[in-house]
């Protein structure tokens, strides 16, 4: 059966078992220490603040973009989170936004979630929140610069460990898989640099404190609060303009022959960021992306009153 999956989120059927469960026992325990460590310095008003993030990184991955050879790829968003909000706090916003994708979207397997959460969420908030940090102390340009390429590493982290996965699955070979991987995911890479980039950029300019030392515990006034779900809902607004090529993971299943291995969810509840009484139009893909905005904040924000409250 055909599954589309977007850039890096797996469908069921493209690993094996064994690979799965591994994945997700690794992704448990990383998880867990996530939210040890995070919940040490978790404060009121940084709640808030994760939620928005969750929300924004939600909205820019419906926004696909042309790299080449009628490809397309989106911000994955790790390497983002975890510079603004630190490494664990990064790695629980992107945990949460791709388990809204998978669970409520069947964007992404379910037996390899595990897998998903891993490659773009715990992979690329580690990558690009230690690459960042060695720039701690130095210029505003210096520090954009390696956040740069920390994004763009980030991606190709990503996209080996996907690789890795699917040739130990059994999927492809691995002197094949690898180079087909990292070479579209290197294009899709300068776009997650870019927004990347220019995200930090625009934070340096209103909020600096947030990229600071310490940057883990800054809080979030409601007025910035206010301004980045704005912003997520704006980039909701837009994305019936996303590209429609295949993306990365897409492109090169296509290419070696197994795209067909990937399996359709069990269930549906808005498919494809399509609700099913709208049809596939453009008011559609806005009102699920409306929907998953705000279901992703709320799921943070629940889970770090939760973590507070038990504090």
């Amino acid at each position: 059966m055909h599954f589309s999956p977007a850039p890096l989120h797996i469908p069921d059927g493209f690993l094996s078992i064994i690979v799965s469960i591994i994945c997700w026992v690794i992704t448990i325990i990383t998880v867990g220490i996530a939210i040890s460590k995070t919940n040490k310095a978790l404060g009121e008003k940084q709640v808030p603040l994760m939620g928005v993030m969750a929300a924004f990184i939600f909205a820019a991955q419906m926004i696909n973009f042309p790299v080449a050879g009628g490809t397309s790829g989106h911000l994955l968003g790790g390497a983002l989170a975890a510079i603004v909000l630190g490494p664990w706090g990064g790695m629980l916003v992107m945990t949460a936004v791709v388990a809204v994708q998978g669970l409520l979207f069947q964007d992404g397997g379910l037996l390899v979630m595990g897998a998903n959460i891993l490659n773009m969420g715990l992979v690329t908030a580690a990558i690009g929140y230690g690459l960042y940090r060695s720039a701690a102390g130095r210029s505003k340009v210096v520090k954009l610069s390696v956040a740069g390429v920390a994004a763009w590493l980030s991606v190709m982290a990503g996209a080996l460990f996907t690789a890795l996965q699917l040739w130990l699955s059994g999927t492809s070979q691995l002197g094949i898989v690898i180079p087909a991987m990292l070479g579209i995911h290197a294009l899709i890479g300068l776009g997650e640099a870019f927004i990347t980039v220019a995200a930090l950029s625009f934070i340096l300019q209103v909020r600096p404190d947030l990229l600071g030392e310490g940057s883990e515990s800054a809080k979030g006034g409601r007025g910035w609060i206010l301004a980045g779900g704005l912003i997520a809902l704006a980039v909701v607004l837009i994305s019936p303009l996303a590209s429609g090529d295949p993306d990365g993971l897409e492109r090169v299943a296509i290419n070696m022959g197994f795209i067909d291995a990937g399996l359709d969810a069990s269930y549906q509840v808005i498919p494809d960021y399509t609700l099913p009484f709208l049809g596939e139009t453009a008011l559609s893909t806005i009102v699920a992306g409306v929907i998953g905005i705000f279901v992703v904040g709320a799921v943070v924000v629940l889970i770090g009153r939760g973590m507070r409250a038990k504090a």
